[in-house]
């Protein structure tokens, strides 16, 4: 983090330093008093978190809701909630175009965010998850007020429940929650009557589109892939046949990649006090959370993700179904678009990703690859965690959850107890333990960084730590191949997972680990998926 940052402002480009937070003299002197007012204002050691002053955000948001007629000159943003419907948006909600927010009139919607300082640190999450969380949901706020939306913050130590339940006496209505941690979280707030759901609707399949993939050994990805594409028409054919006559060409897509074609770079964004705000941030109340940190690789604005997204077409997808299961020490991604954190924040709609690529020259088996993953693999585990209650359905008792949410082996690793802001709320558990191998290992520190002595794990564990990010071979055929040959507790190396990386939220990690990664579940997946090292030494 010293090297220096990058912002562009209305004065041109500034050179910020993530270490020392000092803006040259050349950066013009509108932004040096923000600048100087914040930094005057970071809490000195000891200073409750609840009161950490964020006043490059909190006045810009201010600023932006009076220009854009949210806000009449001289109101704030409680004196305007009266006349308004109050929405709910929570962290992985972040777009105008879905649930609650579809269609609302921009005069008539008040935007309510939270940012819980007990929800970002209920479990030891990697620095960039937070940044990931943290910008992304305060570039939308900015983004909301442009567009005459009123956006008022809920901020503090407690809970999401603990601070709506303070925020006012009027009913909120927000979409439903994708994770079910977070609806078991809502649910005395909907019993109450004080919140209200409408369906998400940031997804693209149904729970009827699950039902007619599943057989009698259970669920079953390909079938269910199949059924959506035959009722959606995408990559169909007018007389109801798959594009090129195959609904997969996985078995084309499995080739060692030599460093021939380039792997592409991902961009970089430029900084900015908001985004050094963020950095500040967590370097000072989440100080105690583990990885690396780059707040410019986050694209966060609109412009950004798109720019990011014409990236990922350009350079990744041409070249991404042949090379999808390939690993590499030169390049982390590949061909890999890195836009599932985007996706799972609703940042980027999956209905905008599909169709851009379906209207796309490239070679099918890329194109049909790359859909699968979204329309297909995505999809599918969303609707299955969804069926079944995040697999706490059927359970024997020793797999129900434990009581707290697990650290997936940080306090072995660190040597001390990990220690939330604030206890987690009602209803909040460690999670379902499907076990079908009897797996009861503590996870190894290894997967914390300390060197194993395998090169493929050490390699990929350093990958997780730099960027809380890797692509979904090195996952399941490194991460959770290994685990599972060792024997490692299918719930731990799932928290493991849940904490180390950006993209990760119960409804995806939790199918991805408990079920195809370790075979703890085995409704879903056909068989466990290990391998020994041939498999590694032949795609890498």
């Amino acid at each position: 983090l010293g090297r220096a940052r990058r912002s562009r402002s209305s004065g041109g480009l500034i050179l910020l330093s993530a270490r020392h937070g000092v803006p040259p003299n050349s950066t013009p002197a509108r932004i040096r008093r923000r600048w100087d007012r914040e930094t005057r204002a970071v809490p000195a050691p000891g200073r409750s978190p609840a009161t950490f002053p964020i006043p490059v955000f909190d006045e810009e948001l201010k600023s932006r809701l009076a220009r854009g007629g949210a806000l009449s000159k001289g109101e704030t943003s409680s004196q305007a909630k009266g006349a308004r419907r109050a929405v709910l948006v929570l962290p992985d909600q972040l777009s105008l175009e879905i649930g609650a927010l579809k269609g609302a009139k921009a005069r008539e919607t008040e935007i309510v965010l939270v940012e819980s300082g007990e929800w970002l640190t209920r479990r030891p999450y990697h620095r960039q998850r937070l940044a990931w969380i943290l910008l992304s949901q305060r570039t939308f706020a900015l983004e909301a007020a442009d567009a005459g939306v009123a956006v008022r913050v809920r901020r503090g130590d407690a809970s999401i429940s603990a601070l709506l339940a303070d925020a006012s006496a009027e009913q909120l209505v927000a979409m439903e929650p994708a994770e079910r941690e977070v609806r078991a979280e809502l649910a005395p707030l909907v019993a109450e009557k004080r919140l209200r759901f409408v369906p998400h609707d940031g997804f693209l399949t149904t729970a009827a589109d699950l039902d007619r993939g599943r057989t009698t050994e259970g669920w079953r990805m390909d079938r269910f892939y199949q059924g959506v594409r035959q009722r959606t028409g995408i990559l169909m054919t007018a007389d109801g046949k798959p594009v090129g006559g195959k609904y997969s060409y996985d078995a084309e897509n499995r080739k060692r990649w030599d460093g021939t074609p380039t792997a592409p770079t991902p961009p970089e964004f430029a900084g900015s006090l908001l985004r050094e705000e963020v950095v500040r941030e967590i370097e000072t109340r989440f100080k105690a959370h583990p990885g690396d940190l780059d707040v410019d690789a986050i694209p966060a604005s609109r412009a950004e993700i798109d720019r990011m997204w014409a990236w990922a077409k350009r350079a990744c997808l041409p070249n991404f179904g042949p090379y999808e299961d390939a690993m590499s020490r030169r390049s982390r991604g590949v061909f890999h678009t890195r836009i599932s954190p985007l996706m799972n924040l609703h940042r980027l709609l999956p209905r905008t990703v599909i169709d851009d690529v379906v209207a796309m020259d490239f070679t099918l088996s890329s194109k049909e690859g790359f859909i699968r993953q979204v329309l297909g693999w995505r999809e599918f585990v969303y609707q299955v965690h969804r069926a079944t209650d995040g697999f706490r359905k059927g359970r024997a008792k020793g797999e129900a959850p434990l009581p707290p949410p697990g650290d997936g082996g940080y306090e072995r690793w660190a040597g001390k107890r990990w220690a939330p802001l604030a206890p987690a709320p009602a209803g909040v558990d460690g999670g379902a333990r499907p076990n079908a191998l009897r797996a009861d290992l503590d996870l190894p520190p290894a997967w914390w960084g300390t060197e194993s002595g395998l090169a493929c794990l050490d390699h990929v564990v350093g990958d997780v730590w730099a960027e809380g990010w890797s692509h979904h071979i090195t996952r399941l055929m490194v991460l959770a191949n290994i685990g599972t040959l060792l024997g490692v507790s299918p719930r731990e190396l799932c928290d493991w997972f849940w904490i180390a990386y950006v993209d990760a939220w119960d409804w995806v990690v939790e199918p991805n680990v408990l079920a195809m990664g370790t075979y703890g579940e085995t409704g879903m997946p056909t068989k466990p998926y290990v391998s020994g090292s041939a498999y590694i030494e032949k795609m890498s």
